[in-house]
């Protein structure tokens, strides 16, 4: 697709041009303490998940997000996890729902994230690993249904200053697994 849009009706009419019919959505929102040092030096010394009176970067992403794919999900729900903080760290998520069920809609979605973000106590280390596992359960148990993932992160994934220049960190073999399950799971668009 070319750049260059002036709108997101634009870019959603170019992902209907290109083929997409149907899509469901997930957010996976990284709730790792390097959240704190990204922010403090990019948005006005706030963490990046600073609530307040103007939407914060995560918030952002997600409308931007969420209203570009809207005409793609026919029932409008958004399942949104949570990573990275410091009771799932890098080997779990959480549901931004206490009973771990998708929110109704862009809007609620956001509402969930505004809550959760303002007590999150921000850990890590940074995987990738559990949010796209926690995708494919969703899109399995969905019948596999077509699904965007949306990560949202500041940042890499973490790797030590004592992981060789062609090595991985135990982080980065794990969200690489992870990617290569994910390839495996047959998805249909209805």
């Amino acid at each position: 697709m070319a750049h260059g849009y002036s709108s997101i009706v634009e870019v959603s009419a170019a992902l209907s041009k290109e083929g997409l019919k149907a899509s469901k959505l997930l957010f996976g929102i990284d709730f790792t303490r390097s959240n704190e040092w990204t922010g403090k030096v990019s948005f006005n010394n706030w963490s990046l998940h600073g609530v307040g009176d103007a939407p914060n970067p995560y918030e952002k992403a997600m409308s931007i997000i969420g209203t570009t794919l809207a005409p793609f999900n026919e029932d409008n729900l958004i399942t949104c996890f949570g990573f990275g903080d410091e009771i799932t760290h890098d080997q779990e998520v959480f549901s931004l729902h206490s009973d771990h069920s998708p929110c109704r809609c862009l809007d609620e979605a956001l509402s969930c994230y505004r809550k959760i973000a303002q007590n999150a106590k921000l850990a890590g280390p940074t995987s990738y690993a559990p949010v796209i596992e926690a995708a494919i359960d969703t899109v399995v148990k969905r019948g596999g249904q077509y699904h965007v993932l949306l990560v949202i992160s500041d940042g890499e994934i973490t790797r030590s200053s004592d992981t060789g220049d062609k090595d991985l960190s135990p982080q980065e073999e794990e969200t690489l697994k992870s990617i290569v399950n994910a390839r495996l799971v047959e998805t249909v668009q209805n």
